[in-house]
């Protein structure tokens, strides 16, 4: 008896699966597919590129150049002394006159020696224009197509339906068959 117990209720819930299903439930079918056509999307997809480009570019540039007098030479310091003594003299009066003209030549000696200190160098800039390269990173957008669902034009018994799916079908459709009363 352990054995029929099971048995009999296995056949009893197959009997009334079969009963429902034939009358009313859920059955499959499948219709004829007459035409499939792509439903496209277009997107725009971003695309990041990096853009170079050469532009010119100013710089200061330091210049030394040697002046053409030497280190060591003394005469165009002592022609500055003489010189700044010569416009020194041109003010005051008596001692006043004498004094103008000793720091007169002191500025001038000075001020050429102080030239002759840098080895005789003289210092300068200039301009300089170079072409250099400059880049970016610009975001492009490329246009794509993605096809996205099928609108899919089928027969089943002698009638025409549309409907969408995300598949291609092929040539049959699988349909679900739902009976139901109509109250």
């Amino acid at each position: 008896m352990t054995r029929t117990v099971p048995v009999l209720a296995s056949a009893l819930v197959l009997g009334l699966a079969a009963a429902g299903a034939s009358a009313g439930g859920t059955r499959y079918d499948t219709g004829t597919v007459l035409s499939v056509d792509p439903i496209i999307e277009t997107i725009e997809v971003p695309v990041e590129r990096e853009d170079c480009w050469r532009e010119p570019v100013r710089y200061r540039e330091p210049v030394v150049y040697r002046s053409h007098y030497r280190e060591r030479d003394r005469a165009p310091a002592v022609l500055g002394a003489i010189v700044g003594g010569v416009i020194g003299n041109q003010f005051g009066s008596g001692r006043g006159r004498d004094a103008a003209t000793v720091a007169g030549a002191a500025l001038g000696y000075a001020a050429v020696r102080d030239g002759q200190r840098h080895g005789g160098y003289r210092y300068a800039s200039r301009e300089i224009v170079r072409e250099e390269q400059r880049c970016a990173v610009r975001t492009d957008y490329d246009v794509e197509e993605r096809v996205t669902g099928y609108e899919v034009t089928y027969l089943y018994r002698g009638e025409t339906y549309r409907t969408t799916t995300d598949y291609h079908p092929g040539d049959r459709i699988e349909l679900v068959v739902d009976v139901r009363p109509a109250r």
